[in-house]
């Protein structure tokens, strides 16, 4: 323990969801319960689309779904993704694991030091006659080298789809990500900075693969007839309802996180050992929805599992996000394959408690105690 005794009476977690005025959701819900229109394209989930697709999306193309990971393997369907799929070892297993339910094979590619993004730089090497796509993670929010990527995908004629459940909003010299690529998906679950308990949206660059996407999302009906090899995806209409709310609350959010971001920046600046998220000058906008240190045991004194231990006992959840790597997982069990830089920085990542809900003062106290770690 500390010599101050640093503790924190409660639990301090890594996240909390925002939650909608109860009163409103009430309002909501009996909008809902009168319409007697549970689900399947009800009026909330059209109310919802619209908007987010006039608000949010750039008017591109946007397809309700039932959470991300659907949504993953909902677009690998619609834009017929065949064969191998080229994409990162650091992410969430969703992304890797939505592309073996599609009946295709990850192709693992290294990641970028710096961003954490997949190496822009080392896919072509990966690319065979078998590679149809290119399956890109927005790392924390770090935008993807899309335009290196799309570049790429022109040349050898691949499709190109975003895992961007960490980029709601998230935008490149005041463009919307959504702008590179296929497709974009993005995940609404309740950690997230906008949600709708569970949930997501499939964006897309041709507005003709809307048609198909909601014909797959939806059991693959269309009128009276099976066209397609379809799943149940299909967002509800209580999961709308919320996301309707959270339109309302997301900027008082978005502001919260970002005082926490300044005193998490402020306070562990030039803590040698202590790498601070990268933000490059060309985001515009940012998610906001994690905040990742990475520790270099060499020169902070302690590992990555140390800092963790440290504040678990101080009552503190932080996160060792993302770990393993997906090529640990016994499904995929890679071997001899060149991911050195992935995993060196798995070892590394440690996600700080970051949402509306952690006061300043918290936020700081936890510095403290990542800082005092150093000095043991």
């Amino acid at each position: 323990m500390l010599k101050n005794k640093l503790i924190f009476e409660k639990p301090v977690l890594i996240t909390k969801p925002v939650m909608v005025d109860l009163t409103e959701l009430n309002h909501e819900l009996r909008e809902v319960w009168n319409s007697g229109w549970l689900t399947n394209n009800g009026y909330k989930h059209q109310e919802l689309e619209v908007r987010l697709r006039n608000e949010i999306f750039n008017n591109f193309a946007t397809s309700l779904v039932v959470n991300a990971t659907i949504g993953l393997l909902i677009a690998l369907k619609t834009l017929d993704i065949k064969g191998e799929v080229i994409t990162t070892p650091f992410t969430f297993p969703a992304t890797a694991h939505a592309i073996s339910w599609a009946g295709l094979k990850p192709i693992f590619c290294d990641i970028d030091p710096v961003t954490m993004n997949i190496d822009s730089e080392k896919i072509e090497s990966l690319i065979t006659d078998r590679t149809s796509a290119i399956v890109g993670v927005h790392v924390f929010g770090n935008p993807c080298d899309v335009e290196k990527i799309d570049k790429i995908a022109k040349k050898y004629n691949l499709k190109v789809i975003y895992d961007a459940a960490h980029a709601f909003e998230l935008e490149i010299n005041d463009r919307s990500i959504v702008n590179y690529g296929d497709a974009s998906v993005f995940s609404f679950h309740a950690t997230k900075l906008f949600h709708t308990a569970e949930g997501g949206a499939i964006v897309f660059k041709e507005k003709s693969m809307k048609g198909k996407c909601d014909i797959i999302k939806n059991f693959g009906i269309k009128g009276d007839d099976v066209v397609e090899c379809g799943i149940n995806g299909k967002m509800n209409e209580l999961q709308a309802a919320v996301g309707l709310l959270m339109l309302k609350e997301k900027e008082e959010e978005r502001e919260l996180r970002k005082l926490i971001e300044g005193i998490y920046m402020k306070e562990l600046s030039g803590v040698d050992g202590v790498i601070l998220p990268n933000r490059e000058k060309k985001v515009t906008k940012n998610s906001l929805q994690y905040f990742v240190i990475r520790v270099d045991a060499d020169k902070f004194g302690k590992t990555r599992d140390d800092v963790f231990e440290e504040l678990r006992k101080n009552n503190v959840f932080a996160r060792k996000y993302f770990y393993p790597l997906c090529t640990e997982y016994n499904h995929y069990s890679c071997k001899n394959i060149d991911i050195k830089n992935a995993e060196k920085i798995v070892e590394q990542v440690l996600c700080l408690p970051f949402h509306g809900g952690l006061s300043i003062k918290d936020a700081t106290a936890i510095t403290k105690i990542i800082k005092n770690i150093s000095k043991k």
